[in-house]
């Protein structure tokens, strides 16, 4: 009686239009879009009918627009039937043709009730009697919140399906709450309030409902990628702060470029976390202005870096201003994106879930990763390749003739300035010397000509460098570097260790073992990988030497009275194979013919009792060989193929003992090969030779002389001028090289 009171003479004489309406508005069968419904439609229609241009068209519009429905019919299937019902209907009572037409025509339009996007307010050409039609059918969005939830229930009731209607109708929601919900200015002052809290509402329910713990994660992935990599660019920017721009740092270098560009990034953070989560053309302008000013850092610092030569390198700062602008374009263009993202699908999202919380975690973790794992290693990378320099053109490498010692000289190297033989090592590719400010050369050992040559503008120290992997690399270790393996053949470099082994210290290099200050030790590939870590504990103090298959360590404690102890390890794995306790601490130990001989202590005399033989995988010692009482010097060891050459002095360690013994103990056995006593001063250095020859320098009557003591006797060289006797001599093998001013030379 409520609704058809409403009727009012819509159109004269139709009471039985007006009661067919009604009826079908409240029969039974219909689920949806009853008789309150059109209720709300129609006294929603009388506050705006005033903005109409033709109201009776668009009350019939009204009543008619879900006079036809049918349960899981779509608005368009009702829009249509309900249309050709007004045209087969409304003649019958006199209704002129162009109203049935215009009637019609807005009946169509609710097929879509779909609202314009945010921004158009103005479209080309005003519809007054479609507006109003439209605003007054999504007037039951604006009703109360109960009634509200009611009709929506009943819609998704009438779809069928109902996980499908709640996945239907909830894209429906998410799309009206992206555009204007009404069309008039009118309605939307009066109803977009409520309904924008029913739909929230709404949309909030059919979240919790859905099987979705996933939605809105890329909305959340984006804005916290926004937030966190603008924080990662003012970390790495203030890091920058730090480094150089070039090397050596010049006296003038500005710094306040990466001070500016930490100060932007780490106020953009908030900001672009607001701009992400907003559909607002103003979040875009931001969004799109961070990432204009990261693209233009980047041009600049590009063009800006540093071109290197032999005297100017890359600092550290390079890499690290381009990583921190490249991570404010990252957060830039992830704003932008999320901004776009949401004004394409919906200005609200739920309630966080399982995905989006999971992307708030997730995103701070891949962050600090990529700074680990990405940007610190790649800044390095590009730093290290930016500073070096390889000289030379590969060729065959010369096969070095041993020295006789016959007085004359092999070859004499081209000027290497601020280093000499004592310093050279031997290699499967010749002899390689480290230079002042960050060089090492590898001289041919048949001709002393330069095979290649390695330098870092970054470095104005001389390397420490040692032979690795059976003579096929070189270990350099460059201050402010670290360890870089250099191929013994072509100069270049095949890896730069880590940054965490940039301070440990070579133990051995064949097999390699590498040590901490805290007492641990590392079996390392000669790229500079762990294999294993022994931790001796805390107050230890740790040597180790090692064979081809076994580690021994030597393990003394300082903070207490335990005993000190030997342990063995397997070189590859580290498994620990046996330990022994011993009173008393070995020393100097050395490995000839796979076996580890040790200095047994002798007391407070620097020369020890006794030299013991272990044999490594199993702790059983092989012999042991007494050390006469009269020796008093340093009793050197070195190995010499199968032999254990020891150089020590008969007598009284003095200034007035001139003579030294020279012992070769064959490791097999531990008997003595041979000794010879020569008349050279115990505090010489000598070098001991593959073939078991001990070498020194000494000046004599005529100028400078090689002392060689071997298994044959002692006998004197006179050497050619230019030879620097107050430098060491090195062995190489069996090649002997010495110094001269500013250069290497081989003797023959």
């Amino acid at each position: 009686m409520e609704l058809r009171a409403r009727w009012d003479d819509l159109v004269p004489e139709s009471a039985s239009l007006a009661d067919e309406l009604v009826a079908r508005y409240v029969e039974r069968t219909r689920r949806a879009y009853r008789d309150h419904y059109l209720g709300i439609v129609l006294t929603a229609l009388d506050s705006f009918i005033q903005l109409s241009t033709d109201p009776t068209s668009v009350r019939l519009a009204a009543w008619f627009h879900r006079a036809v429905h049918e349960p899981g019919g779509t608005p368009s299937e009702d829009a249509e039937a309900s249309a050709r019902l007004a045209e087969r209907l409304l003649p019958q009572y006199g209704v002129p043709p162009i109203r049935i037409a215009e009637v019609a025509r807005l009946i169509r339009l609710t097929s879509d009730l779909a609202t314009p996007p945010p921004d158009a307010y103005a479209p080309p050409r005003r519809d007054a009697n479609g507006d109003v039609l439209l605003d007054a059918v999504n007037a039951i969005l604006a009703s109360d919140p109960s009634r509200y939830a009611v009709h929506t229930a009943e819609v998704r009731r009438d779809a069928g399906d109902r996980k499908i209607a709640l996945e239907h109708r909830y894209d429906e929601v998410r799309e009206l709450l992206d555009g204007h919900l009404y069309r008039t200015q009118l309605a939307r002052q009066r109803l977009s309030p409520v309904a924008r809290v029913n739909l929230e509402a709404e949309l909030a329910g059919l979240d919790s409902e859905l099987p979705a713990p996933w939605r809105g994660w890329q909305q959340a992935a984006l804005t916290a990628t926004a937030t966190f990599t603008a924080i990662a660019a003012a970390v790495v920017a203030i890091a920058a702060s730090g480094a150089s721009w070039q090397t050596p740092a010049a006296q003038d270098e500005a710094g306040w470029p990466t001070v500016a560009l930490a100060v932007l990034s780490f106020f953009s953070a908030p900001v672009l976390f607001r701009c992400a989560r907003s559909a607002s053309q103003r979040a875009r302008l931001i969004a799109g202005a961070v990432l204009a000013i990261a693209v233009t850092g980047l041009l600049i610092a590009w063009a800006q870096a540093p071109r290197t030569n032999v005297a100017v390198g890359v600092g550290l700062r390079v890499p690290l201003l381009i990583s921190a602008l490249v991570l404010l374009l990252v957060a830039g263009a992830a704003a932008l994106v999320a901004s776009l993202l949401r004004t394409r699908t919906a200005r609200f999202l739920p309630a966080r879930n399982l995905g989006q919380q999971l992307a708030w975690l997730a995103v701070p973790g891949a962050v600090a990763l990529i700074l680990l794992l990405i940007v610190q290693p790649l800044s390095r990378s590009y730093v290290l390749s930016s500073n070096e320099r390889v000289e030379g053109t590969p060729r065959d490498a010369g096969k070095a003739v041993p020295s006789v010692l016959d007085g004359s000289v092999a070859w004499v190297s081209d000027s290497v300035a601020g280093t000499g033989a004592e310093e050279a090592i031997g290699t499967r590719y010749g002899v390689a010397v480290p230079r002042p400010s960050g060089v090492v050369e590898m001289l041919d050992a048949a001709t002393g000509a330069l095979r290649w040559r390695y330098s870092r503008s970054d470095s104005d120290e001389k390397p420490v460098i040692a032979a690795t992997g059976n003579g096929d690399y070189v270990l350099a270790q460059f201050a402010d570097v670290g360890y870089l393996l250099l191929d013994a053949n072509t100069g270049r470099r095949k890896a730069a260790w880590p940054g965490r082994t940039r301070d440990r210290y070579i133990l051995q290099t064949q097999p390699l073992l590498t040590g901490e200050r805290s007492g641990k030790l590392h079996g390392v590939d000669p790229g500079g990988h762990e294999r294993w870590t022994y931790d001796s504990g805390d107050c230890t103090e740790l040597g180790a030497i090692a064979t081809a298959e076994t580690v021994l360590t030597f393990v003394s404690h300082t903070c207490d009275d335990r005993p000190d102890e030997m342990t063995a390890l397997d070189v590859q794995s580290g498994k620990k194979l046996w330990t022994r306790t011993s009173a008393d601490t070995y020393r100097r130990p050395v490995v000839v013919a796979g076996l580890v001989v040790v200095a047994e202590p002798g007391g407070d005399s620097d020369a020890p009792a006794a030299l013991t033989a272990i044999e490594p995988r199993t702790g059983d010692i092989r012999w042991r060989w007494d050390v006469p009482k009269a020796w008093a010097c340093r009793t050197l060891l070195n190995a010499a193929g199968k032999y254990l050459i020891v150089v020590d002095c008969p007598g009284p360690s003095t200034q007035e003992n001139r003579r030294t013994v020279v012992t070769a103990i064959d490791a097999n056995t531990g008997l003595t090969a041979w000794q010879t006593l020569a008349p050279v001063s115990p505090r010489t250095k000598v070098t001991v030779t593959a073939d078991g020859r001990v070498v020194s320098l000494g000046r004599g009557a005529g100028g400078c002389v090689a002392n060689v003591v071997s298994r044959a006797g002692f006998r004197q060289v006179r050497l050619p001028t230019g030879i620097s006797c107050s430098r060491d001599p090195r062995a190489v093998g069996n090649l002997v090289l010495t110094s001269g001013p500013n250069t290497v030379i081989a003797l023959r």
